[in-house]
Order: C-alpha cells, then structure tokens, then sequence
C-alpha cells in the first residue's frame, strides 16, 4: 500500500472541487470516481450515509466470514484497525475492530452493521471503489471524497463466488493514515481468498448432502441388495473407463446440462462406437433441504458399464488425479471408511418412451434398468458448468472467424458478429481515424469514430458509424483506457459517468432498455487502438465478472487481427502510394490519339501492373502496358525498373519486337541477380507495346505472353486481333513478332492488364463477351469508355490490379504533311531548300522557315555526303514543325565537339542548337534523321561564332 506519493493531495483535492485543472498527481482511478461523486450531486461535507436497520447478518456470507474475521481480530489485536464486510451492494453486514475500546470512540457509521458505502452515496471510499474497480483498491488520506475520512487510509478487495465469479461482497480494513503499512495489501488479500474458499466449501458440504441422499434413496430401493462395488460403483475405479475422451467429454457437458434445467429429464447421446447411452436426470432433496439433480446413465447396449461419480462441482479440475480427466468420489465424502464396501440395490430409473439424439424430455413411462451415477449437484453449478463451456465455444469459434480478412473496419465487424447475440445485445466499436489508415494513435482519445456499430436491434440510438466519439475521463470507456482493462458497469442508470458523455443521448439509450455495459481497451503488442463497448439491452440479466473476462478474451484476440490489418493497411497504403507515384501522373500532349487510363489496383494485394503513353519521332505515339508477376512491394519495384527501361527503349525509337526483346534480356538479368541473392525468387512479367502513326494510320503491336488488344471499329463492332502471343519476359532466347494493324480514324484501340476479365466467379470467355458489348458504343467518349468497362466488365473484389488504356486514333491532315524525294546530288539541297521554303508560307509558318531551312540543308547534305541514296525528305506540321531526312544508309550520326582546325564535325552541333529536339530512328530501309522546331516562339537562331568556328563545308549545300 502506497502511504505517501509524496504529494498534498489536499490542495489538488480543494482545487478540483473549486473546478480548477488537475495535475498528474492524482491517481486516474481515485480522479475518475471523484469525477463519479460530483456528477452524482454528492457534496463532500455530507456526514450522513443511508442506513438499513433491517439487514439480514445471518447470510452465508457472513458464516463463511466470521472464522476469517476473528482471526484478522487477532492478528491486529491492540492496533486502531477497524475490519469491514460489506455485500455486493456495499451494505456493511459484520465490523471487528483491534482495539475492545475503539467502538466507542468511532462514529455509528464506522461500527454498526446496516451503513451503504456504496460510491454512488458514499463518495470516495474503500468499499465503494473496490465495487466500481471490481479489485482491490487502496485509499488514502485526501483521496476520499467526503471530509469525514480525510485522516484515514483504507484497502479493500472484491470477494467472488469462485464457481460464478459473482461479487459477494467486499472485504475493508480502515485505519488512521499513520498507522498504514504495505502488509496491510497482503493480508487483505489472503484474508478475501480464505473467505472464498470457505464459501466454495460450503457449496461442497451442500453437494455431499446431496450425494448422501441419494445413495439413501439407492438403499431404501425393494429391488434386492448387492455391495455397492458389486453394483458398479467403483469408488477407485476410474470413471468412464469404456469410452474414448471425446465420448467422455460430451457425457459430462450433457450431465451438467441436465443438472442445469433442475428437472426430471432424459437426453439420449450417441457415441463415437455406434451405441447410445442415455442419461436420465432427478431431483435430489438433502437432508438440510438443499435442492439438487443427480444424473445416471444408462448403456443400452452391452449392459451398463458407465460410470462417473464426481463430488458436485464439475469445475473442480485441480481434485482429478493427474493422469485422468474425471474425479473419483472419495471415500470419506461417502462415509465408508477406507477398505470397506459399501451396499445399495439396483436403483429403477425412468426412460422416455420416444427419446432422440440430444433431446430433453420430461419425466417418461417408467422401466426397470441398470443406472449407474454421472454427477450429482445443484442446479446453479449445472448453470455454471453450461455457461463455461459456451464461452469456450465462443471463444474457439472467435479464433476461426475474427481476422478473415486485412481490413480493419470488417475485422472490427466480425468481433461485433461474434459477441451478438451470445454474449451482447449491441457492441459498439470506437477506432482513431490513424488506425483506420493504418498508422498508431498518439493519444487514442483524439480522433475517435465510430467504427462498427451491430446489434440486435437497429433502432437504438447509438452513435452512427463514422460519428466522432470523444469519451469524457469519468466514462467507462476512458477508465478503460487508463486501465488498460475491461470496465464493468451492471448497471448503467446509476453510472454517473456514462450518462456524462451526453445526457440526452444515454437517457434515451436506458429509457430503450439499455442496462448493462462492458468497455474493453482493444491493446495490442503494447498498442492501444480502440474501444469496443458491449451493452446489453433486450437480455434480463446485466453482465457479470464471467462475461468481463470473456469479452475482454475476444477483444484481445481481435485487437491482435486488427492490429495485422492496421499494419497491413499502413503497408498496403505505401506500397500503393509507390505504385501511384511511379505510373504516369499526367499524359503527354500529343495529336495523334485521344487516350483515357484508369488504374485500379487489388483488393488486397497490391500488384506490379503498369501503362505508359510515349510520343515518338514523327506525330508517332507508343503505348504500353505491363504486368510483373506477383504482388506487394517488390512487384511494385520491379514495375519501376521495368517501365524506366521500356521508356529508354522507346525513345531509342526501337521497333516493338525488339523493345520486348530488350525487356526480356533485362527481365533475365534481374532475375539471376535475384535468384543470387535469395531475397524473392522468380521475375517474370508480360507486356504489349504498340505504335501507333497517325500519317499512315497504322499501329505496329507485339506483345510478350500477354493477352491481345481490343479493336473498336468506327461502325461499332470490337475485335480481338490474332496477334502472336510471344513468350513472356524472362524466358530468354525465343524471338517476338510484330504486326502492323490498321486503325481507320475514329478506332479505338484498348489495351488492358489481366485483372479487368480474369475472376473466380466467371470464365475467360464470359470476361471476353462483357467487355465486348461494354466496348460496342464507338459515339462514346474515352473516359467514359473506361468507366463503362469498369463497372460491366471488373471483378467486384478484385485479386489483381487493372490497369487500362482506351486510345482513340486521329489521322494527320496530308494537307500538313509534305515530301520530296531526291537522289544524292548536292546540285539539288537548292531545289529543296525553296520547295521547303514555298511550303512553310503556305502554311503561315514563315518566323520558322530560316530555322527550318539550315535544319534541312544540314541534314540533307549530311545525308548526300555520308549516306546512299535516294533521299526522302519530309515535313511534318503538327504541334511542332518535324523535319525527316531518310536515306538508306544504316549508318548513324554522332555529335561531336571539333577541333579549332577540324574541318567537320560542326553540323551536329548546330542541328543540336537550332532544334528543340533531334534524333535517328532505323528503319527496314535504311534510317530516318529528324528534328523539331518549336512553333508560336522566337526562333533559336545561330550560336554565336566566329567565322573560324562554322564549319563552311557541312554548309556547302546553302550555296
């Protein structure tokens, strides 16, 4: 027992009832119930407590007690210790004091029998807080509430039926609060568990007069006389030694059951061998009076061989013999001395005349058979023993179906499911916005919703899901959360603190019937995340110290599953966030297609599927979509590398058949880096890549194991062109093929990731159908296309990402294109170069025509002096003016810096300068030169230069 924290609690004391703020000094249990008494009304100067002259003392509390009670007398015999036993309603039922004179000089509240200490009257007190906390609980000094027990120090503790757990009352000791010592925790203690023993030893004597007057009832039976070991009973003989475990198992659950409904019964039980027992249940009176039911079995094949015989409580494991699970009768509880029979005659028990597999029937026809005695007890152990058993029902059936899923919101439900109606009538579940996005709570009270809220009926009016919930300190839930225990309130009418949180909205609640509250922390791996809060409304009984422990049982198993899913969210949140940020954040502008996206990533599992949209050389667009194999963060990572590279290979200007083969090979080489290291095994991915040109209005397309496009033509109708599948990537050393579709302007060209058509629920070919009619609208904008797509064609819950692209194709004006073909003679750059100049006036593009017209020259005399002919040249008028130069050489330009003295190597560099972006793309030819001139700005014009630094002889063809 703590006497001094080293802190004037009187002051702190003084300075809450004045409504000023509270510093950490106060201990939140003692805070929490001074909180309690003022919200009750209660004043701390009231010197009167409520007073019951009719108290009955002649309980069984109070015999089991009284031994206990004298002797705590005498061991604080001479001190000023004044010893309490109250009820479970904190009425004081028996006083004894370490001093003969101290009555005398205490006030009648703190000596004679008859006072409630109980903390909705009293206040503050050792009596009242060990019935609010349900533990033993110490006070001290200031401490109280009220200004009578401001000098004195006090312990008190719960004292429990150990067969129901029940609160039978509260044990105190009280004493100035200089006289208190740390032993005084101890003694208590030891004091309550000798009480509870006794009481449990009364229940035994109860059951052994039971037991007795059976077997009296056995003897004075006229259907002869045999020993009682000759009859079956066996008193050494272990019980139900015929039948397997599981067999004896379930003859006891069905004894304890037939105990329990106190009647005159049969069940009939069918064994794992194909016989049927049946067991056959009636009233016992003692001789005391006590009310019992004994239970006897009958086999009815081979004759009766059963045999159990327990001393009553079936929860007595610690008295079975270690290497059984049953408990002997000992001898002594049947007044046989040891080594000498006992005799009873056959016993004539009643039978039903129709009985089935596990059915209770009421008292039958009777027969003459051979019984033999299962259990013997009283109705309410039966109750016991039946209730046991359903919480470890519940219990194991909570391990199969809370955490079926990582998602913290259906995790949250499933505990809910569970409790209602077997254990609750409503739970309510409070969870932090953090945790719902998978991050830790700072301080748990902060940024509490409403997460789940289930129950039997649903016109109670709860805090709807999604409502914020601020539990003030005095509530249960907030105590729950400083104790990081479960709050029983059996009674919420008189629960101050619960009715503070909203007064309105809690007297609607009790006037619907709500009456009973359990608040159990949801704490997991030293985390707290929430509050599940089970009340009991429709159901007559409120919930006991049983019902505490088994709510608290299932949260902890759920805060553990919510825990994984909250961990899983906060994974999957940053393994989708990366996946985000490494796909296309917005499109490139470009001309020739009319493109919309849409990414959709798993359920659960988020993948490594991937788009991109790359404009090329030309107006030529490529788009691309992927798919890594597997999920999670490395198939995340992997998706990146791998859309990095097709993107360099891309702007290499690369045919498709050889991208997908460049993918391959780095596929195979991160593979075998993997594999070298052990981290995750096998890569592999599939991918599409086509290209589309608007001037001749033809894509080239190849994929790599991938599934083929989607063709919408202009009058509607869809095609799944027959592509060569090529293997996928990482397989290494097999070729890929690619092939030139036509694309009319106005086609739409779809490409998707296997999880838009691939579910569990239909097959491919259905997938393949619904995305057809969902394509068959050609009038339909892109983006509504792939809104359209998924919602008909996506997997409600689906196990893959999808990723999408719808691609409208536009043709390019041959009015805005124009080419001239010439062969390798320098004479004709002049022709050109006024052809290319008539051409951009015609277009209104005169403020680039002197760009444009070096750009040519260079290009075409770099192509007369170093390439083959003949020579195309064409101009490209689209959002930039392109300008191609092909022949057939496959030889490819480098840019250099020359030399002072060099006589070349300076027409790269000025190409370079004057375009805003140059570069060469092979062709079956040969390879095509191009470059690009911004339109709508200043032209670039020349590099500054002195004549001795422009190389004349690359500009040869100006002349």
């Amino acid at each position: 027992m703590v006497v001094d924290n080293g802190i004037d609690l009187a002051p702190v004391r003084e300075r809450f009832l004045q409504g000023g703020t509270v510093g950490s000094g106060v201990r939140s249990m003692i805070l929490n119930s001074w909180q309690r008494s003022v919200l009750l009304g209660l004043s701390p100067d009231q010197a009167e407590l409520p007073y019951r002259p009719d108290v009955d003392t002649d309980v069984q509390l109070v015999r089991a007690a009284d031994p206990v009670l004298d002797w705590l007398q005498n061991r604080f015999a001479g001190s000023r210790m004044n010893i309490g036993l109250a009820d479970g309603e904190g009425t004081v039922l028996a006083r004894r004091f370490g001093q003969p004179s101290l009555p005398r000089r205490l006030p009648p509240f703190q000596v004679d029998p008859g006072f409630v200490f109980a903390e909705h009257v009293a206040g503050t007190n050792g009596i009242g807080l060990a019935l609010a906390e349900r533990r033993l609980c110490r006070l001290y000094g200031a401490e109280h509430f009220a200004e009578r027990s401001q000098g004195n120090a006090c312990s008190a503790i719960p004292i429990r039926d150990l067969l129901s757990g029940r609160i039978e009352g509260v044990l105190s000791f009280g004493c100035p609060r200089t006289d208190a010592t740390p032993v005084m925790d101890t003694l208590i203690t030891q004091a309550a568990r000798a009480i509870e023993r006794r009481l449990l030893e009364q229940s035994s004597a109860r059951e052994r007069a039971l037991l007795q007057a059976y077997l009296d009832a056995r003897r004075g039976a006229t259907v002869g006389a045999h020993l009682l070991d000759a009859a079956g009973i066996g008193v050494d003989e272990p019980a139900l030694s015929g039948l397997n475990g599981r067999d004896r198992m379930i003859v006891r659950e069905k004894a304890a059951e037939l105990i329990s409904a106190a009647q005159c019964g049969a069940v009939e039980v069918a064994l794992c061998d194909g016989r049927r027992l049946t067991l056959l249940s009636q009233v016992v009176t003692g001789p005391g009076g006590t009310e019992g039911v004994a239970v006897e079995a009958v086999l009815h094949e081979n004759g009766p061989q059963l045999l159990l015989t327990l001393p009553g409580r079936p929860f007595e494991r610690d008295l079975a013999p270690p290497d059984t699970s049953v408990i002997p009768v000992p001898r002594h509880l049947l007044g046989v001395p040891s080594g000498q029979a006992t005799t009873a005659p056959p016993i004539t028990v009643r039978t039903p005349e129709q009985s089935h597999e596990q059915s209770v029937r009421s008292a039958p026809a009777p027969t003459t058979a051979d019984g033999r005695l299962v259990l013997v007890g009283e109705p309410g152990v039966g109750t016991y023993a039946v209730a046991a058993r359903r919480r470890l029902e519940l219990l194991s059936e909570a391990s199969a179906r809370i955490g079926t899923t990582l998602d913290v919101r259906r995790t949250a439900l499933e505990l809910a499911e569970m409790a209602v109606p077997r254990l609750a009538d409503h739970v309510a579940i409070d969870l932090p916005e953090a945790v719902l996005r998978g991050e830790e709570a700072a301080d748990p009270r902060t940024g509490m919703v409403r997460a789940v809220s289930h129950g039997i009926r649903d016109d109670l009016p709860f805090y709807a899901v999604g409502e914020r919930v601020d539990p003030r300190p005095a509530t249960p839930q907030s105590r729950c959360l400083d104790r990081e225990q479960a709050v029983l309130v059996p009674d919420l009418r008189v629960s101050t603190g619960w009715i503070s949180q909203e007064p309105a909205h809690t007297e609607r609640l009790v006037a619907e019937g709500v009456h009973s509250l359990i608040a159990v922390p949801l704490l997991a791996r030293g985390v707290v995340l929430g509050i599940a809060s089970f009340y009991r409304c429709q159901s007559p009984s409120p919930f006991d110290d049983d019902d505490r422990s088994l709510a608290q049982e299932l949260a902890t198993r759920a805060a553990i599953c919510i825990d994984n899913a909250r961990r899983y969210t906060r994974e999957h949140t940053m393994v989708l966030a990366l996946q985000r940020s490494l796909l296309p954040q917005r499109l490139p502008e470009q001309s020739a297609l009319e493109i919309a996206h849409r990414y959709r990533p798993a359920e659960w599992e988020v993948g490594g599927d991937w788009f991109d949209v790359i404009p090329l050389s030309g107006t030529r667009v490529a788009l691309i979509v992927g798919d890594v194999v597997g999920h999670g963060l490395h198939a995340a990572v992997t998706m990146a590398r791998l859309r990095t590279a097709a993107r360099n290979y891309a702007e290499l200007d690369l045919a498709p058949d050889e991208v997908l083969t460049h993918l391959d090979n780095l596929v195979g080489r991160m593979d075998r880096d993997e594999t070298a290291c052990t981290t995750t095994g096998i890569i592999g991915a599939t991918c599409l890549y086509a290209v589309y040109d608007p001037t001749s209005q033809r894509a080239t397309v190849a994929r790599a194991g991938h599934l083929p496009p989607a063709l919408v033509h202009p009058d509607g109708s869809v095609t799944f062109p027959d592509l060569p599948a090529g293997p996928p990537l990482g397989l290494g050393g097999l070729p890929f093929e690619s092939t030139d579709i036509p694309l009319p302007e106005g086609s739409e060209l779809v490409l998707y990731t296997d999880g838009l058509v691939e579910d569990r629920g239909r097959d491919l070919d259905t997938s393949f159908e619904l995305l057809r009619r969902a394509l068959a609208h050609p009038d339909r904008a892109p983006d509504d296309t792939c809104r359209a797509i998924l919602d008909t064609v996506a997997p409600e819950h689906p196990d893959d990402d999808i990723a999408l692209l719808v691609a409208r194709t536009h043709a390019l004006d041959p009015g805005r294109i124009a080419d001239w073909s010439l062969p390798a003679d320098p004479g004709r750059v002049k022709d050109v170069r006024a052809a290319v100049i008539r051409r951009l006036a015609d277009w209104g593009l005169d403020e680039v025509s002197f760009t444009a017209e070096l750009l040519l020259s260079e290009l075409v005399t770099n192509a007369v002096r170093y390439g083959s002919g003949p020579i195309d040249v064409r101009l490209i008028h689209d959002r930039t003016l392109i300008c191609e130069v092909a022949d057939t050489s496959s030889t490819a330009p480098h840019l250099r810096h020359a030399a002072t003295y060099d006589e070349g190597g300076r027409g790269l560099f000025l190409v370079a300068q004057l375009a805003q972006a140059w570069g060469t793309r092979y062709t079956a030819e040969g390879k095509v030169i191009w470059a690009e001139c911004a339109l709508g700005a200043p032209s670039g014009g020349l590099p500054e230069a002195t004549p001795t630094d422009m190389d004349w002889g690359d500009l040869a063809g100006l002349a």
